[in-house]
């Protein structure tokens, strides 16, 4: 974990702090082998200490799955062993890789089958804050319910645990005697511990552990270094009424989805930034049609949750369907207020998307002025979150 950030009195760390409150209180690739590197188990009745940066408190934990050291160490050696998939072929880590801060920089992810999925993979940073958990379902609220999905979902396939291999996917676990012992000393008080529901309680709790708040940016804040006059620059920038970024990435999470054990977020927003708008329909192409896939509202048609912006720079390509390469293409696409799409079978002016979120529309940036935003979004890297030992796989 990282260690506690002392705040800084400047303009842009109050500002960032500030706008966090506002939100919680408005109530609105292939990872490596795992299988020979066995979870350590720390004993069990160690409690979890957290160790929290600057802005952050502890975040929500259901009250049954509490955090310790025995399954956080055990979620990781799950989140990163390829035998949870149906086919035995990919992990957790394969669609979420730690040196790519936990994405996997396909513009769409593939499942263990091949199946390519309709959007990408979202990074893990602070997961643990996140208000809900993929990009447009505003009712999954934990790390457990979300987990359903990737396990066992079939359209489309991610790793493709289905009612035929189900147990045959168990039966690789309990055949090993390092899990075996790891799964008796997390859940002491059951005579078969290794199922289901207690795989994705210890890949929730090691997955909450994934804390970053220790970039060249926060180093600032802290009064540890200084950044270099075009960061500088655009750090004002970004957190001006010109560049309008605050709207919605305010939080310490640098998005607008962020809720703490005090301070749970009701409301989660979603935003429908002009996109697409098919035929001037306000339309989007199926099945990425946001929040209107759950509702069937019109007025959700388009709409998805703002990415974080920490560690923005490693995990390219951006927005729900990967559809733009660089940092300097999203600037201008938010500079423009929306994306003409000019011929095809999406052709339309998402400037104009009649259900586009009023926050999004026409901004004044020259080219000096969105370089210096691309060089202030770089230094949210955190490269200690992205080399930290313990987030990785278990060593032998």
């Amino acid at each position: 974990m990282r260690p506690t950030i002392q705040k800084k009195k400047s303009m842009a760390a109050a500002a960032l702090w500030s706008a966090c409150a506002l939100l919680a209180a408005c109530g609105g690739g292939s990872s490596s082998d795992a299988s020979s590197n066995p979870p350590q188990t720390p004993p069990v009745a160690e409690t979890w200490q957290w160790n929290l940066p600057a802005g952050f408190s502890a975040p929500v934990v259901p009250a049954d799955n509490p955090m310790s050291p025995a399954k956080v160490e055990l979620g990781r050696a799950l989140f990163h062993d390829p035998r949870i998939s149906g086919n035995g072929t990919q992990s957790c880590a394969s669609c979420h890789a730690q040196a790519s801060a936990f994405t996997d920089n396909r513009a769409l992810s593939r499942g263990a089958t091949g199946e390519v999925h309709p959007r990408n993979a979202q990074p893990l940073a602070n997961v643990a804050f996140s208000t809900t958990l993929n990009w447009a379902n505003p009712n999954q609220r934990t790390l457990e319910q979300q987990m359903r999905t990737p396990i066992f979902g079939t359209n489309p396939v991610e790793l493709g645990v289905n009612d035929g291999n189900r147990q045959e996917v168990l039966a690789r676990f309990q055949a090993d005697a390092s899990y075996v012992k790891g799964f008796k000393a997390v859940f002491a008080d059951e005579a078969d511990p290794i199922n289901w529901d207690n795989i994705i309680k210890a890949i929730a709790a090691f997955e909450r552990t994934l804390i970053s708040a220790d970039s060249r940016y926060d180093q600032s804040v802290a009064g540890k270094i200084t950044l270099t006059a075009q960061e500088m620059r655009g750090q004002k920038l970004f957190f001006s009424d010109q560049a309008k970024c605050l709207q919605c990435h305010g939080s310490p999470n640098f998005n607008d989805q962020f809720s703490t054990a005090a301070s749970v977020q009701r409301d989660p927003r979603f935003h429908n930034t002009g996109l697409f708008n098919m035929g001037g329909t306000g339309a989007y192409p199926e099945p990425n049609r946001g929040v209107y896939e759950i509702t069937q509202l019109a007025q959700d048609m388009g709409r998805f949750r703002a990415a974080s912006l920490r560690n923005i720079e490693l995990t390219a390509p951006y927005m729900h369907d990967g559809s733009m390469a660089t940092l300097e293409a999203v600037l201008d696409f938010y500079a423009a207020g929306g994306r003409e799409v000019g011929n095809g079978l999406y052709a339309g002016d998402g400037r104009l998307n009649p259900y586009k979120d009023a926050r999004i529309s026409q901004i004044t940036l020259s080219d000096a002025d969105k370089a210096d935003l691309v060089a202030f979004l770089r230094t949210l890297t955190d490269s200690g979150f992205v080399n930290n030992a313990s987030f990785s796989a278990p060593g032998p």
